[in-house]
């Protein structure tokens, strides 16, 4: 259709072109639309989404204990999170940070015995 076509035609029938052009776009901008989903779940396949749409939580390392209860040796913070009661006490007690360190050395003596 050449540009002197459009200038003979009525103004009903530029609308209805109009229409026409808009509903085949509208259709192939859905078409590619589903296409691109499609391949984005391809991509993503392997992450698992859960039902809200958030993506799972990735897993973390354990933590190694940071800091021992010199008064009962199970009791152990990492130095993440909130302190613990004994922590506080000890802290409240006069005592440093330092102080309750664990030593690393007998900390991984003991991961490989254990």
């Amino acid at each position: 259709m050449g540009k002197n076509d459009w200038v003979n035609l009525t103004t009903a029938e530029l609308w209805g072109l109009y229409d026409e052009v808009t509903t085949v776009l509208s259709r192939r901008m859905t078409a590619e639309k589903v296409k691109l989903e499609e391949r984005l779940r391809k991509i993503e396949g392997t992450a698992v989404s859960s039902p809200n749409g958030e993506r799972p939580r990735r897993p973390y390392p354990p933590v190694l204990p940071k800091y021992q209860n010199p008064k009962d040796p199970a009791e152990t913070w990492s130095g993440r999170g909130k302190q613990p009661r004994w922590l506080k006490a000890q802290l409240r007690a006069g005592k440093k940070l330092n102080d309750l360190l664990i030593d690393r050395s007998s900390a991984q003596r003991r991961r490989r015995t254990g």
